[in-house]
């Protein structure tokens, strides 16, 4: 695989709630776990997984049920996965955004689905030595 592929590993899942307090208390319940801290502007909260992708709980007034993506993929290279998309006849629905930790772009799947894929911005973490 070139660095153009995209990584097979889902990044994030996002799930749309109205009130962060109320849906926050009401997952925590159901993972059992402590009711996390809210970020962005109280609208997000990351709930904890042991493994797999990370899920979100986003009550951003622009954000739908049925309309921003649900989940993204992890690439090494945003700027060679654009191309790579391009290359395969697929229009990209943004510019690449870089917002700091991450940046990422959107495109459709022949439903009209909205998918995402991020690179990370962050340094690996420094072994200390």
């Amino acid at each position: 695989m070139t660095s153009a592929a995209i990584l097979g590993e889902i990044g994030q899942v996002f799930i749309p709630v109205r009130d962060i307090e109320v849906s926050s208390r009401w997952y925590a319940r159901l993972l059992n776990i402590d009711v996390p801290p809210t970020s962005h502007g109280d609208t997000i909260v990351d709930l904890p997984v042991q493994s797999g992708p990370r899920l979100c709980l986003d009550a951003n007034a622009a954000f739908t049920a049925d309309g921003p993506p649900r989940f993204f993929w992890w690439t090494d290279d945003l700027t060679a996965f654009a191309e790579h998309l391009a290359a395969l006849g697929i229009p990209l629905m943004s510019e690449i955004t870089d917002i700091g930790s991450v940046a990422f772009l959107h495109f459709r799947d022949p439903d009209g689905t909205l998918l995402m894929a991020c690179e990370s911005r962050e340094s690996p973490k420094s072994t200390g030595a």
